[in-house]
């Protein structure tokens, strides 16, 4: 799966106290089906990949919760949006495809976590389709 990017893309959350502009956005969106992200957006997360140069204005309006050893998830503490999934490792944010202002033309090409998928939905769209166990050996590799 070929990963293109567009230009630099702004957001918010749906209060507007914080506001988001990314430099560089994926065109490929995917969806975790993990419990935590489901538990988190109570769904699967639809999301596309910000890279590192991520602006937020109106920090202080961020609440920051560490899910595990490896990420963090924010979320605006004024409406309750869902801001984004942070590695630590290498500050890269993945971030909810609702929260840009203009459509950006996304292409839904991947699942991850699909051993995790409950069996009440299902897309009809053709993705690569990885396991948990999958992502966490692409995320450990010496080559990434």
């Amino acid at each position: 799966m070929a990963n293109v990017t567009a230009s630099e893309a702004q957001g918010s959350c749906l209060c507007g106290a914080t506001r988001i502009s990314v430099k560089q956005i994926s065109k490929n969106m995917g969806v975790c089906h993990c419990q935590m992200c489901r538990k988190w957006t109570g769904g699967p997360l639809f999301a596309v990949d910000c890279g590192s140069e991520v602006l937020f204005a109106g920090k202080e309006n961020i609440t920051v919760f560490s899910s595990s050893d490896w990420a963090e998830r924010g979320f605006c503490h004024q409406c309750g949006s869902h801001l984004f999934y942070r590695l630590k490792q290498n500050n890269q944010y993945i971030m909810p495809v609702g929260l840009f202002d203009n459509p950006q033309d996304f292409i839904f090409d991947h699942q991850i976590f699909i051993d995790e998928k409950p069996s009440y939905y299902c897309f009809a769209n053709q993705t690569h389709n990885m396991t948990g166990a999958e992502v966490f050996a692409q995320f450990s590799s010496p080559t990434q």
